[in-house]
């Protein structure tokens, strides 16, 4: 016998869902202005959150940008905790746990010549006194030697660059000083340490060997340093003035960086979308209006497209409102939320409009409205669940901009679906009852619903209107609709045009494969700047020469161990030479006390093979080189935790970096001697070990909790199963292109592809829902029907939504760049595989019977993001 077809039931939840709001509907039609009153005074009650915004912005970057927990953040308060730095009184750059307090200078010589010249020294040396010369701008005008890390006790502040100490103020010493100049170590006569050069001295001609002390020819790029101490409160004042105006130089110039300055560029970040989203709420209402109008003055919906992008307007005042009243910290990355918010909120009014418009004319506003609700909110109220939920879900992540975008834009999503039913329907009901009368939409003056012979065609065209289908009581049809039942659909499922299809399919798979195999991970610092930026300049001068020589990395010692044991000195020998063996360490620019320590024991002939002479003759280690005190943590007759140093190069790119920290952790692991590698960088660093990691994870579990909800809507496995496929298809889409578009894989996109997950669902898991639940006969008929409910408002929700963000195409900031660059080419994969893709693929394999017994509703239901109906 043949088999029975298989009965799919869909209703069980949307079924006891439409009937309570289809009664929600009936209210608000009989009763719309306490609807649409009490949002309004929520959203002005709430919105006196603002008030709280100042004191709630948190746009430190590395709060932000690096991930909670990182292991460098608990090395970094290991190191501060075991060798303390007095800037104050012996200052060592390569020995700060953080960043530091600093200003830098960085002059290139123009047209290519050399700095290490008596003419560009001359105006170097002017430039480093005008500088030392500057007070801070504020009441107490300290001077800069009283703010300055000192180089030693009692002694000036430290060298900005260590050519400019050696010359002693004569420009000429330049001179006599380069024939003897080596780089990267600099032995000067009469100094017993070796200067360390990569930091102060770029773009060099180099004269042969291989060596650490190579002859230095030229120097196109010379780079001055100016530290002060980090507990002086006025720090930050000082280096906020304006370092850099130097006058226009004939030999070289300058670009500068303070500590202080890639915090306070991030910071206008925000200022910067502020005039941006004017221009956003313009294009959203011109857009509205224009898709949502109609040629009937009557019928036309201007009055509901206008409110609808007002609504998306208060769900945002409404829930930043809320979320600052609850001392939320408000991000920079936040400020994406309301252009994405504006464009895909304007998307329900689309659902609403569009079922409206299906209902009967003749039925009473409170009963169309009944009917509108009925079909249209259980479609936005799933999808709107869709949305939350995987923003939601990227509260889990260790990024806190990531954390903070999404509990804004999620708690922003149900202020808008709740707006949408409420203020929105409101708006609709109260037009419907001007529709009801027959009342012109501009002027409300009561119309003729037919054309008057005694009236011109201008007359006839702009003051006459109210008609309807008299065969189906509802609107006549939109002409979108019929290009897609008449041309669209027909022409998708033509057999040669499915060859189109999936060979395109297959073309868009591969180079999105490829591009996943080149995305580069992490966030570059520069790109928290905006373009115009001063640091600019600087940072790209900093890759261009000053790239070779990387991070200077703490090796510590982080346990008591019994260095006078030969077996123990052997053992962190053995750690240091594995170290070393690295392909990005100098092993000949390593600095060791214990190394010192024992050649100094050899010449001095004394024993460190014995306890108490080992701690004793330190003291003669510290008087060589005093830099070696802060070194090894002391306590008695105890060496509880000590330090070397190893010299990276090469260190250029994201991969380098990723690299570097988990070749170098795992040598440390791998000693016989607890040992731990730290650097300052390492802080950010820390986002390579968890950013794809954390990033896949969220999308797995964001898909799962998609798959699910799509279950309960489309129990059909089959077609759940192309839900899932579409998800992972616009994910690796997206995720392969952008690297195409120059956008890394951290924290900012992040952001943007936890957003695929309830996009994708929006386009795909009910267009496959319509194809099954049609009651069309033939595959290639059921996706005609599919796509003429949907191409227009999937269409509508897809320009919608780029129109909310493509004004951040314009700034200058990477942050809202990345946001538009991405949330583009979620919306263009997402219709992609809505209009063209899904509709194709399933004609291709089985599906459900149609439904008995089962009232499938006629309206276009849409989905919140991109108008798919349910």
């Amino acid at each position: 016998p043949a088999m029975a077809p298989l009965d799919c039931h869909t209703d069980c939840v949307e079924r006891p869902l439409s009937r309570a709001l289809r009664a929600l509907g009936a209210q608000v039609g009989a009763h719309p202005w306490p609807f649409l009153l009490v949002p309004v005074a929520l959203s002005a009650a709430l919105g006196a959150g603002f008030v709280f915004l100042s004191s709630l912005e948190d746009n430190d970057i590395e709060g932000q940008f690096t991930p909670l927990g990182g292991p460098a953040k608990g090395e970094r308060r290991f190191v501060q905790a075991h060798f303390p730095t007095d800037d104050a009184r012996r200052f060592s750059a390569e020995r700060l746990s953080t960043e530091g307090s600093f200003a830098s200078l960085l002059a290139v010589a123009r047209g290519g010549g050399s700095l290490l010249t008596r003419e560009a020294f001359a105006e170097l040396l002017a430039l480093d006194e005008a500088v030392r010369g500057l007070r801070s701008p504020d009441g107490a005008a300290l001077p800069f030697a009283q703010l300055c890390a000192r180089s030693s006790p009692g002694h000036n502040c430290s060298s900005a660059n260590p050519l400019l100490s050696l010359v002693q103020g004569d420009p000429a010493g330049i001179q006599a000083l380069l024939p003897d100049l080596t780089f990267p170590l600099y032995f000067p006569p009469l100094i017993a340490n070796p200067l360390y050069l990569p930091p102060f001295l770029g773009g060099l001609d180099l004269g042969p060997g291989d060596g650490p002390a190579r002859p230095v020819r030229a120097a196109k790029a010379l780079r001055l340093f100016y530290y002060l101490q980090e507990d002086e409160a006025s720090q930050r004042k000082y280096l906020t003035c304006d370092l850099l105006s130097p006058p226009p130089r004939s030999l070289w110039q300058v670009a500068y960086f303070t500590s202080l300055s890639r915090q306070e560029e991030f910071e206008k970040n925000t200022k910067e979308v502020v005039p941006l989203f004017s221009i956003t709420y313009t294009l959203t209402i011109t857009f509205s209006i224009i898709s949502c109008s109609r040629l009937d003055c009557v019928r036309t919906k201007v009055w509901v497209a206008a409110f609808g992008v007002l609504s998306a307007g208060l769900s945002v005042v409404s829930s930043f409102g809320l979320l600052l009243f609850c001392g939320v910290p408000f991000v920079v990355t936040v400020a994406n939320s309301p252009f994405l918010i504006l464009g895909v909120g304007v998307d329900d009014m689309f659902i609403l409009v569009s079922c409206w418009q299906q209902t009967k004319v003749k039925d009473s506003v409170r009963e169309r409205m009944a009917d509108t609700y009925g079909k249209a909110a259980v479609s936005i109220t799933i999808t709107t669940l869709t949305d939350v939920l995987a923003f939601y879900i990227g509260i889990a992540t260790p990024f806190q901009s990531v954390q903070a975008f999404c509990i804004y834009t999620g708690t922003a999503f149900v202020f808008c679906y709740l707006y949408n039913l409420t203020f929105l329907g409101a708006v609709l009901a109260l037009n419907g009852r001007r529709e009801e009368s027959n009342r012109h939409w501009l002027t409300f003056m009561k119309v003729n619903n037919e054309p008057q012979d005694s009236q011109g065609y201008t007359y006839n065209m702009c003051c006459v209107g109210g008609s309807f289908d008299e065969s189906t009581g509802a609107e006549t049809e939109h002409p979108m609709n019929g290009f897609f039942r008449k041309y669209y659909g027909p022409f998708l499922m033509h057999s040669w045009t499915k060859v189109l299809v999936v060979v395109l399919y297959l073309i868009y798979l591969g180079i999105s494969i490829f591009g996943c195999t080149q995305v580069q991970e992490g966030i570059d610092l520069r790109n928290l700047a905006s373009d115009n930026s001063y640091v600019i300049q600087y940072y790209e001068w900093e890759k261009e020469y000053f790239s070779e020589y990387g991070p200077r990395v703490m090796v510590v010692v982080t346990e008591s161990e019994a260095y006078w044991n030969s077996s123990v000195r052997a053992d962190v020998e053995n750690c240091m030479n594995a170290l070393e063996s690295s392909s990005y360490v100098n092993k000949n620019l390593s600095v060791s006390w214990l190394r010192t320590y024992q050649d100094v024991a050899k010449r001095m002939s004394f024993n460190i093979d014995d306890h108490r002479l080992f701690i004793d003759n330190l003291a003669t280690l510290f008087g060589i080189n005093p830099d070696f005190k802060w070194d090894v943590y002391v306590i008695a007759t105890e060496i509880i935790a000590s330090r070397f140093f190893i010299q990276t190069v090469n260190v250029t790119t994201a991969v380098d970096e990723s690299s570097l920290l988990n070749e170098l952790r795992g040598l440390a692991k791998d000693c016989k001697v607890p040992l731990m590698v730290y650097h300052p960088a390492f802080i950010y660093f820390d986002q390579y070990l968890v950013i794809a990691q954390d990033t896949v994870q969220a999308i797995v579990i964001a898909a799962g909790a998609m798959l699910l909800i799509s279950l309960l809507l489309i129990p059909n496995p089959l077609c759940s199963l192309w839900v899932t496929f579409a998800i992972a298809s616009v994910i690796v889409g997206v995720a392969g292109f952008m690297s195409f578009w120059s956008v890394n894989l951290d924290s900012i996109s992040m952001i943007n592809l936890v957003i695929c997950i309830g996009f994708s669902v929006d386009f795909s898991a009910h267009i496959s829902y319509n194809f099954v639940a049609s009651e069309k006969h033939k595959v290639n008929d059921k996706a005609v029907d599919a796509l003429y409910i949907l191409g227009y408002p999937v269409t509508q929700g897809a320009i919608s939504t780029i129109l909310g963000v493509i004004v951040l195409s314009m700034a200058s900031s990477y942050i809202f760049r990345t946001f538009f660059k991405i949330m583009f080419l979620v919306i263009l994969f997402g219709a992609v595989h809505g209009l063209i893709f899904i509709p194709v693929f399933l004609t291709f394999f089985g599906f459900c019977s149609k439904m008995p017994n089962r009232q499938l509703p006629v309206s276009a239901q849409s989905s919140s993001a991109g108008g798919v109906p349910l």
